[in-house]
């Protein structure tokens, strides 16, 4: 029907496997267009080096460059706990060491043993 709500009604004969085709080849279309974002994962430690934070750093940013998200974990090991704000120093740290435009879409929040953040692309 192309008009229904005239009168008489509009309708337009054409053939059904045709417009099946026409439909899957928009459907294809529209599957090409989108992008799946990633969340990828790095790991650090409340005690990490200068370079090794560098490098992770680096690694990051390859991340963010190619449109995906990225995970930054620190596990804090055994007294470690005692001492959380050395973990919120380090992600610190490691923000300013990005160079890409990003956004920090969830804050360094503890969960458990670990200290999350998610950064991601700006846009």
């Amino acid at each position: 029907m192309i008009a229904p709500k005239s009168n008489p009604p509009v309708c337009k004969i054409m053939d059904y496997g045709k417009y099946r085709f026409e439909v899957a080849k928009k459907e294809k279309e529209a599957r090409k267009k989108q992008r799946v974002i990633d969340v990828k994962e790095v790991r650090l430690s409340a005690s990490i080096e200068e370079h090794d934070m560098g490098v992770k750093a680096k690694h990051a940013d390859k991340f963010l460059r190619s449109g995906d998200k990225v995970k930054v974990t620190i596990r804090f090991r055994g007294r470690e706990m005692a001492h959380r704000e050395i973990g919120f120093q380090v992600m610190e740290k490691f923000v300013q060491l990005l160079t890409s435009d990003m956004v920090i879409e969830r804050k360094p929040m503890l969960e458990g043993r670990n200290m999350i953040m998610i950064l991601a692309p700006k846009e």
